[in-house]
């Protein structure tokens, strides 16, 4: 079904999925796609006490190394900077905690928590 879609439409694809698996697992979203000079934020979204920054990772497979092994050290740098941004942004003083929602192939998407 992907097969068709541009990259970007690939994205915006993905990061439905995974902001709908979310709000499955009872988080609220609070705001997606967060653009700042420093960088992008996928989902903005709601944890109880916590302000969850999801970064979201599609892979078709894993011949390169699958989705999770996509979040590279610079990516984690330029999610946390554009996160201290969105805080002064947005004046949030809440706990903050970066999760990763990663998808590879058709596999069930893979949820961790403080991922970084």
């Amino acid at each position: 079904m992907t097969d068709k879609l541009t990259t970007a439409e690939k994205g915006i694809y993905y990061e439905g999925v995974a902001l709908q698996y979310l709000l499955d697992q009872g988080l609220k979203l609070i705001e997606r796609n967060y653009f700042c000079k420093l960088g992008e934020l996928d989902l903005i979204m709601q944890d109880g006490a916590f302000l969850v920054v999801v970064e979201v990772r599609y892979r078709k497979n894993n011949v390169y190394g699958g989705a999770l092994e996509s979040i590279t050290k610079a990516k984690q740098n330029k999610v946390v900077a554009a996160t201290q941004s969105y805080l002064m942004f947005a004046k949030i003083k809440s706990p903050v905690r970066c999760d990763v929602l990663a998808v590879t192939g058709n596999n069930a998407p893979v949820w961790i928590k403080g991922a970084f």
